[in-house]
């Protein structure tokens, strides 16, 4: 492993953690009493909070900060008057009216209280609490903590509007309900950059007209109403008196939406993550594994989390799920050669040992258990996996897909694959999900140039036409491994300060002729100079996979011992794409922050693999009963 590999995962482990940090630390660490013996607190929340809490920290960490209970604080509960309440709720009338009854009156149910808001108060509910007298002398704080988005990974962040296809993509016009699910996504994409002091350049992908006959429509305005939601936003912060916030654009963001690409939601991906995700039965990143019973007794049935703070996923996690099964093959093996009793226990059968044989040989030392447990748990994933697609014959339909995508297959591959499979006639929803597609074309040139290119027709004699070409500077190690998104090359052309302006104008643009300019002319959002390193001195740079470590640990022993006085990275990039992300795209984010040396991070209103987006688009239908209370006037 290089130097930089070594930089990069270290930073990633620290980078990971920020957020839990920040909850952790700026929350219950400061509600504690100096005079007090005992610390123990209740820790109250509401639905979005504890998801938010749930992405970022273990229940062991809470603990550990002396949270004896956690409460849900739209739920009845016990009074507790000698213990403190740690409060960290959205700003919602709700949520204070709950609060002034828990804590106003004669007798509260708590101590005293510590309130942390997960986003901007209104003014309106500061003065509300004003007003209650009997709670000043038992509000110990309240603070706005600026964290309403919910950690996917180091590099991603969803602000969880699930329903945003349906409430946006749905109508020929803005609703009441498009217009609330753009200003909590512009809310908490907000608080992503007060919680990190970031103040970007807030480009966007604009609408443009076809021809002068076409309408705008208002799905084709998404990215501009987002852009300026999340201008307002931010301007607000930046007037805050008592608030770090920076002065000058710190960092760069690009606002997308799913018309942008709409192969990359429903083509399938061979990465590992990609695939246990697929696959696996998952819920989020926790996967039920089963474990041999230490008694003897049938397997036991065990929780664990594929995520950052596991060294093995975080080397294999974006690894063609073939190359991760030979390489923990080769770490099972390693790990046996460098054991003596391993060896004399392996040397009787003689041969070369299947991963299998050399997971068994190890089970049964108990020195090594913390590190073999690692490893098997990820070769019983990557066999389990392995075994759907042989199975299933997924490699055949993988192949397909690739190719429809490249142009190298057209109807009469299709017709031969449907044929032998039985798939040859769709039931009505999926159907329905293929016709509803029509509803994310966007209006812009890059839209008519790839949907154009949408088609089985393909004739042997004549050049071949394919949404994606073959990228001649990069070689794909597997065939099922051509794909890449649109995203990948919208990030290197912002990199490079090679974005059009017209397509893709910018909110800090202060020039009134800003669309009296050529679509050939780049936007001038940063100097070439200025883009090659941050403004701000910042603690982490960017991450990448290591490549070659041979065990359960050595990846973990690289986090804990690499150097970290690495070079500050430049500008971060920050693109969110409304309407869903997808897995190839948050591997492209990772891939290009090593490539451009540039923190690449990933933000959407979801993630996505394509059953759930396929379940969305099923979902998206025109809603032609409106009442007038639905529009926005």
């Amino acid at each position: 492993m290089n130097k930089l590999q070594k930089r990069t995962v270290i930073s990633c482990m620290e980078r990971q953690s920020l957020l839990c940090a920040g909850l952790l630390y700026e929350m219950l660490r400061t509600a504690r009493r100096p005079d007090s013996k005992s610390n123990w607190k209740v820790l109250i929340m509401d639905k979005v909070t504890v998801k938010i809490m749930s992405c970022s920290c273990k229940m062991a960490d809470i603990t550990d900060e002396g949270v004896s209970l956690v409460e849900d604080i739209n739920k009845r509960r016990q009074p507790l008057p000698t213990m403190d309440a740690v409060y960290y709720i959205q700003p919602t009338k709700e949520n204070v009216v709950m609060l002034l009854s828990d804590m106003s009156g004669k007798t509260p149910l708590y101590r005293d209280a510590y309130v942390f808001f997960s986003s901007s108060v209104p003014k309106e509910l500061v003065n509300y609490i004003k007003k209650e007298q009997s709670i000043k002398s038992r509000l110990r704080a309240m603070k706005e903590m600026n964290l309403e988005y919910f950690a996917i990974d180091s590099q991603c962040f969803i602000t969880d509007n699930t329903m945003v296809l349906e409430e946006l993509y749905g109508n020929e016009v803005m609703t009441r309900k498009g217009d609330e699910c753009l200003n909590v996504m512009a809310n908490r994409i907000a608080t992503v950059f007060a919680s990190l002091l970031e103040f970007p350049f807030v480009r966007y992908r604009a609408a443009k007209s076809l021809d002068p006959t076409t309408m705008t429509t208002i799905r084709d305005l998404i990215p501009t109403k987002l852009a300026a939601a999340i201008w307002n936003c931010l301007i607000k912060y930046k007037a805050l008196k008592n608030f770090n916030f920076p002065q000058t654009e710190t960092c760069e963001l690009l606002i997308l939406d799913r018309s942008i690409d709409q192969i990359a939601p429903v083509i399938h991906e061979w990465t590992y993550d990609a695939m246990c995700h697929d696959l696996l039965n998952m819920d989020g990143n926790k996967y039920v594994h089963e474990v041999a019973s230490k008694t003897g007794g049938l397997p036991e049935k065990k929780e664990v989390l594929l995520e950052d703070h596991d060294p093995v996923w975080l080397e294999l996690r974006h690894s063609h799920i073939a190359d991760a099964s030979v390489r923990l093959h080769d770490k099972m093996t390693s790990f046996v050669s460098k054991n003596k009793a391993a060896q004399m226990h392996g040397s009787r059968g003689g041969g070369e040992l299947s991963t299998r044989d050399l997971q068994k040989m190890v089970q049964a030392l108990p020195q090594y258990s913390e590190q073999i447990d690692k490893l098997s748990l990820h070769v019983d994933i990557a066999d389990k996996i392995n075994k759907i697609i042989r199975d299933l014959g997924l490699k055949e339909v993988g192949q397909l897909e690739q190719d429809l995508v490249f142009g190298d297959a057209g109807t009469k591959e299709v017709i031969n694959f449907l044929r032998t499979h039985p798939l040859a006639r769709l039931p009505q929803d999926d159907m329905s999900a293929v016709y509803n597609m029509r509803f994310l074309e966007g209006s812009s040139d890059s839209k008519k140039n790839s949907l154009a290119a949408f088609s089985l027709k393909f004739d042997v004699h004549k050049k071949k036409h394919g949404l994606r070409k073959d990228r001649t500077d990069e070689e794909a190690a597997w065939q099922l491994s051509r794909f890449y998104p649109m995203i990948e090359e919208l990030i290197e052309k912002l990199s490079k300060n090679e974005l059009p302006k017209s397509d893709y104008p910018c909110m800090n643009d202060p020039s009134p002729t800003f669309h009296g300019r050529t679509q050939s002319e780049p936007a001038k959002a940063v100097e070439p100079h200025a883009a090659a390193h941050s403004m701000r001195s910042r603690r982490t740079a960017t991450w990448a996979r290591p490549r070659d470590s041979e065990d359960g640990y050595s990846s973990d022993s690289i986090l804990r011992h690499a150097s970290s006085d690495f070079k500050k990275m430049g500008r971060r990039i920050f693109v969110f794409i409304v309407g869903g992300a997808t897995r190839s795209e948050l591997r492209v984010c990772h891939k290009l922050t090593t490539k451009l040396k540039r923190e690449v991070v990933l933000g959407s209103s979801s993630l996505d693999d394509p059953p759930q987006f396929i379940t969305k688009l099923k979902l998206l239908t025109a809603n032609d009963d409106l009442s007038l209370d639905d529009l926005e006037i």
